[in-house]
């Protein structure tokens, strides 16, 4: 399996036992539809190893308490702290209505109530305190800030996300 083909759960940051259980910390808005994995991938030197799970549950807000089948130990444990956790893109939920996954509307159409089409999303930049949809027009290249307030629909059959954006902010990239 190669990392295009997964999605980023999250990271190793400490151990729990010293049977070799360990705490990860998702990067997930839902941490309960993990609990009961029967396994996931490893990154190990820049491999996806996949590793089996004896017992996974939910250690406070977004910590995931992992027993794997592999890891029995503390010594175990040590060559895995740090390790980011990847499940396959096919395991992640379907998301409906104007919810969708950064990766999904890469390539769709970003059409303005104002401006009409104004691009096409190349990126989604997460970096940031404020997610922003990277949108190419022509020779320009646009931010637009992904929230609820701006977004009005996701057509996912036409490939098109319908914002209205702020006065201003479009004519800022193209005049």
């Amino acid at each position: 399996m190669r990392k295009e083909e997964c999605f980023y759960l999250g990271k190793v940051v400490s151990k729990y036992s010293f049977k070799g259980e360990v705490l990860v910390k998702l990067d997930t808005d839902d941490p309960e539809i993990y609990e009961n994995m029967e396994s996931v991938f490893v990154s190990i030197r820049n491999n996806l190893v996949p590793f089996f799970i004896d017992r996974c549950r939910l250690h406070k807000s977004a910590l995931l308490r992992i027993d794997f089948e592999e890891v029995k130990d503390e010594a175990s444990a040590d060559r895995i702290m740090g390790a980011e956790l990847y499940l396959p893109l096919s395991s992640l939920p379907k998301l409906e209505g104007n919810k969708f996954y950064f990766h999904e509307v890469i390539g769709f159409t970003i059409m303005d109530k104002v401006h009409g089409g104004i691009g096409t999303i190349q990126s989604v930049n997460d970096t940031t305190a404020q997610a922003l949809f990277e949108v190419q027009k022509g020779d320009k290249q646009l931010l637009i800030p992904v929230t609820d307030e701006i977004i009005t629909k996701v057509d996912r059959e036409n490939k098109t996300i319908f914002v209205t954006t702020p006065d201003g902010l479009v004519d800022l990239y193209l005049n």
